[in-house]
């Protein structure tokens, strides 16, 4: 028996270190300026409040690593032009933000322009330069190393919260809170 609840404590401790910090379900997400890889400016949460949107967000290099983790399995379920007559049809706005940081908020042309020299083009209009300096505070994340996933309602409301390494069942969440909303 006491094996039983050592285990279930440190399976709700593991489980509890890899969400968001604080209870950000319900909470407003923040105003936050940023410009995508061509160029265009976007104010989150106003200029996405047509659909839902699911917000990817690196605060160090260490979450920019675990974040590109997640850009291929998330554009290939809900940005490619999937063939499979019977997958089901996603309208979402997504954008991931790597690498959230001062450096990133105020980068050079220069540094913004060997950022994109290093990116396929297809994913720039999903890649932002942010310019928020109080979103990690804001939202109460403590955590600076893992990547940190919202889903935004119309309202720029967070509906769900997902954070750290990408698994398929974490996306799969991800998707049945879309569902749900």
């Amino acid at each position: 028996m006491k094996k039983i609840i050592v285990s279930v404590f440190v399976i709700s401790l593991i489980s509890m270190a890899f969400k968001p910090d604080g209870n950000v379900i319900g909470k407003q997400f923040s105003k936050m300026e940023c410009e995508d890889y061509n160029g265009k400016k976007i104010n989150l949460p106003v200029d996405s409040t047509d659909k839902l949107t699911l917000l990817g967000i690196a605060f160090s290099n260490d979450a920019e690593k675990e974040l590109k983790l997640w850009i291929a399995p998330i554009y290939n379920k809900f940005a490619s032009k999937n063939t499979d007559a019977f997958a089901a049809s996603y309208d979402i706005n997504f954008y991931f933000i790597p690498k959230f940081s001062l450096l990133n908020q105020v980068a050079s042309k220069q540094s913004k322009e060997k950022i994109k020299s290093d990116t396929d083009k297809e994913m720039y209009p999903f890649l932002l330069f942010a310019g928020s300096k109080t979103l990690q505070k804001e939202l109460e994340l403590d955590k600076k190393d893992i990547p940190y996933l919202f889903l935004l309602d119309k309202t720029g409301k967070i509906v769900y919260a997902e954070s750290g390494k990408y698994d398929s069942k974490k996306l799969d969440k991800i998707i049945n809170a879309i569902d749900k909303n």
